[in-house]
């Protein structure tokens, strides 16, 4: 496993050298452990698998990932790994991450700019739906409508994730969203914070078991109208604040039974 190399065109993609966004890496890593920990609180968590990264970099090319191996319910802040995506020696550290993790989280963190935080998971009903022909969300409710138009989707499984080439496969079909059905396989979830990530993938979620639920019924859907679908979705867009609010009430939660996430 090779550590992911950047095109001329991708280099070209990086974020302006007069834009710089600010990182309190101790702040970070405390956000990016209270996401593990509410993965595995809201179910979300797959075994030792799957994987959460942010950067740690004004460039972000610097990135903080789990470690490999390690379940959700017992990450810490001082558990995460530093590196950088463009480090050839990544995978030959002894504490290199898992293979799959450091070619998904280094072909996104280094080729999708607005991707600062990439949350990747396989939770149940997400996952179901990225197993149908057609796992498009409709607008069938508010929550669902949050995704109209607004969610890529990967219909070309790639097996597991372990090379560099579909990394960065997966990187390019990302584009310009911060939804990503993964089909055969998962969800990714990109956002300029580890709240705005957070709170997206929780919502997420809510969508895709509504959808499930729906489709069990085996009634026909009842689809709200394009322009009803849109207006909704701009609706969500402004209440970018309440994702902010979400996950401090979430880090409160965490905080009444364990506070361990912080060291």
């Amino acid at each position: 496993m090779t550590a992911v190399n950047l095109t001329s065109a991708t280099q070209s993609s990086r974020k302006p050298a007069d834009a710089p966004t600010q990182v309190d890496e101790a702040q970070l890593r405390q956000d990016l452990a209270a996401a593990f920990r509410l993965a595995e609180y809201h179910d979300w968590h797959e075994s030792i698998a799957n994987h959460f990264s942010a950067a740690a970099s004004e460039d972000g090319r610097t990135i903080l990932l789990n470690p490999r191996w390690k379940h959700f319910s017992s990450i810490r802040a001082s558990d995460l790994l530093k590196l950088h995506v463009d480090d050839p020696t990544v995978m030959e550290r002894d504490d290199a991450p898992d293979p799959s993790a450091w070619s998904i989280h280094g072909g996104v963190h280094s080729t999708v700019p607005h991707a600062r935080v990439l949350l990747h998971c396989h939770p149940t009903y997400a996952t179901t739906l990225c197993t149908l022909e057609d796992p498009v969300i409709q607008p069938i409710d508010q929550v669902t409508a949050r995704y109209y138009n607004r969610i890529t989707y990967d219909n070309h499984f790639g097996g597991i994730a372990t090379e560099a080439s579909e990394g960065l496969r997966i990187a390019g079909v990302f584009g310009n969203h911060s939804v990503m059905m993964m089909g055969n396989h998962g969800v990714s979830v990109a956002a300029e914070t580890v709240a705005e990530a957070f709170d997206n993938l929780y919502h997420l979620e809510r969508a895709a078991r509504t959808m499930v639920l729906a489709y069990s019924t085996g009634k026909p859907l009842k689809l709200m109208s394009p322009e009803m679908a849109e207006s909704v979705a701009l609706e969500w867009e402004s209440y970018s604040d309440s994702a902010m609010a979400h996950f401090e009430e979430m880090k409160r939660v965490l905080d009444r039974t364990d506070t361990s996430w912080r060291d």
